[in-house]
């Protein structure tokens, strides 16, 4: 799998920019939990995905963590290169929830093809639309979503990406992808486990009944 066929407007480039973006790419591997980009202290550059799953989040000022989006196969992380976009302020952390190999344009080059490039330019107004209307979605979930819909949410979810029902998480780990606290979690997953919907063990949220969980997700 090549990059040019990954990335999205690569035909729309000039001969001389995939010039400048190929001699200037860059192709990384990291290991599961490897934090790739640290807020404003880094301006990593573009990241596309070329296989395994990232995890963007931000950290409140008591240092409780919430996953505002995750990256997949082919997907674009326009925020670690925040440092050429001066209107964006996220102080967002990335790193690899699996091992995770990937492409990193930075931000010089891409900045600077993006100021002659209409068609990059608009690409990049798009990707970022796309990541603030993740971010608008979550605020949406906090404030208007019971934590109980929430959290069967999340399972469904991490239950479509591991391809099993037997989900090696913590309950550590899914409160800081939902912004709440451990305990509050333990507490909520027990009572799913009470009304039948999981089974707890050491490390590990098996789902028995995926219906109920997606009965609990319906308004």
């Amino acid at each position: 799998m090549d990059f040019q066929n990954c990335f999205p407007v690569w035909n729309k480039l000039t001969a001389p920019q995939q010039e400048r973006i190929h001699g200037a790419l860059m192709t990384r591997k990291v290991g599961k939990g490897t934090v790739i980009h640290n807020g404003s202290m880094d301006c990593t550059g573009l990241l596309l995905v070329k296989s395994g799953l990232l995890r963007a989040y931000i950290l409140s000022d008591e240092g409780r963590e919430i996953t505002i989006y995750r990256l997949f196969d082919l997907d674009m992380c326009l925020f670690s290169a925040s440092c050429m976009l001066r209107s964006i302020q996220f102080e967002v952390t990335i790193e690899a929830e699996k091992d995770t190999e990937l492409w990193i344009i930075p931000a010089e080059t891409y900045k600077s093809i993006m100021e002659e490039s209409a068609p990059l330019s608009n690409y990049t107004n798009e990707l970022m639309a796309t990541r603030f209307s993740d971010v608008m979605w979550l605020v949406e979930q906090i404030m208007w979503k019971s934590l109980d819909k929430r959290v069967a949410a999340f399972l469904l979810e991490e239950r479509s990406i591991q391809g099993s029902d037997k989900l090696k998480i913590t309950h550590e780990t899914i409160a800081n992808h939902l912004g709440s606290h451990r305990e509050v979690i333990t507490r909520m997953l027990r009572y799913f486990q009470n009304e039948g919907i999981v089974k707890l063990s050491r490390g590990m949220v098996e789902v028995v009944a995926p219906q109920k969980l997606e009965s609990l997700t319906v308004d």
